[in-house]
């Protein structure tokens, strides 16, 4: 006999309490399975190492709240004597409530069983961090939608059951991708199946990266850092979480630097680029602007630069404002200016060496 599904009504649903999601890292790490991508050699593992010491030590990671408790660190490309160095450059004291294997089973050889038996006997542990997913995985010549899907769906049952974070460390494909999330070795069903995905992206002759994450319950965010040698630990010098202007390129970011200086433009596009392009010193064309700012619209607006478009005698012209504290969800200011005629922009004026050029 067919079995009824267990459904609940839209009412009683929404009058239902659930709990928050919890955070190993606030904003950044959720309950769950998150995976790491990153290409080999460019610093995934010092950055997994120094966010377990931190989640252990119950301190702010990149200024973000960690949940603090037990950590266990499989580091299976690693040996006791590497991790024992790596510890030895990030930090002095090491507490005794993180826990490292250099072996482990796979996924279909028992793996579930012995994270489980060690949740069991540290109650208080919130992060397993595996480092790398390969090692664990099931050894398919070709691998599936399903199958990669599956896999990902044993350790998430895992992280449900016992409320903690499992973190995968992952490589990336060897072509390029424009979608960090096509960038993952394999197949969808591993960006499917996953919480959060972070892509570490990384030039080789740079010490510089970008930190991109997405996912279920993080907002979709870009993280700039910077790799200390000394220290061997990365440092944050941007969070579009902070500052959403990093989303954009950067020549929107100094557009919205340049529309809160002069506050308004009413005029054709050709004099917009031409004052941007004075402004900053910068050669970018007028349809090459105009065509960021299309691309970049809700962005912009996001962060109080709005405009509006019209053509006149064959003309192309473009009405620009800033509004300091907008919220773009309200139309009300995008409509009173972009109708209201008698609603005029003075010029912008450029200075020279210091003085307004009058």
């Amino acid at each position: 006999m067919t079995e009824r599904l267990n459904v609940i009504d839209g009412e009683t649903l929404m009058e239902k309490r659930f709990p928050k999601t919890k955070f190993c890292i606030e904003t950044l790490l959720p309950q769950g399975v998150t995976i790491l991508g990153g290409a080999p050699k460019i610093g995934k593992s010092w950055l997994v190492l120094d966010m377990c010491v931190h989640i252990v030590k119950g301190e702010e990671f990149f200024g973000w709240p960690v949940s603090k408790g037990t950590v266990l660190y499989l580091c299976l490309e690693d040996t006791q004597r590497r991790i024992q160095e790596r510890l030895n450059s990030i930090t002095d004291e090491v507490p005794e409530n993180i826990f490292f294997a250099t072996e482990a089973n796979t996924l279909s050889n028992g793996l579930c069983g012995q994270i489980e038996i060690f949740v069991s006997e540290h109650p208080e542990t919130v992060l397993v961090a595996v480092d790398t997913f390969q090692l664990i995985r099931t050894n398919a010549k070709d691998p599936s939608y399903a199958g990669d899907y599956q896999e990902i769906a044993k350790l998430k049952s895992i992280a449900d059951k016992n409320n903690i974070s499992i973190l995968l460390v992952h490589h990336l494909r060897k072509q390029g991708d424009s979608d960090p999330l096509n960038k993952l070795s394999g197949t969808t069903g591993i960006s499917g199946a996953v919480d959060a995905v972070l892509i570490l992206d990384k030039n080789r002759s740079e010490s510089n990266a970008n930190l991109i994450c997405t996912g279920r319950d993080i907002e979709n965010r870009e993280i700039r850092l910077k790799f200390d040698k000394k220290n061997c630990v990365w440092n944050v010098f941007a969070d579009s979480y902070v500052n959403p202007e990093i989303l954009m390129p950067d020549e929107m970011a100094d557009f919205i630097k340049f529309m809160k200086e002069i506050k308004c433009f009413d005029g054709n596009n050709s004099d917009l680029a031409k004052q941007y392009n004075s402004f900053f010193g910068n050669d970018i064309s007028a349809k090459s602007l105009k065509q960021m700012m299309n691309k970049n619209r809700y962005r912009l607006e996001e962060n109080g630069v709005m405009f509006s478009n019209r053509r006149s005698n064959g003309q192309r012209f473009v009405k620009v404002w800033y509004l300091e504290n907008s919220d773009p969800s309200d139309t009300s200011d995008l409509n009173f200016f972009a109708n209201n005629p008698t609603v005029t922009c003075d010029p912008y004026v450029p200075e020279i060496d210091g003085q307004e050029n009058k």
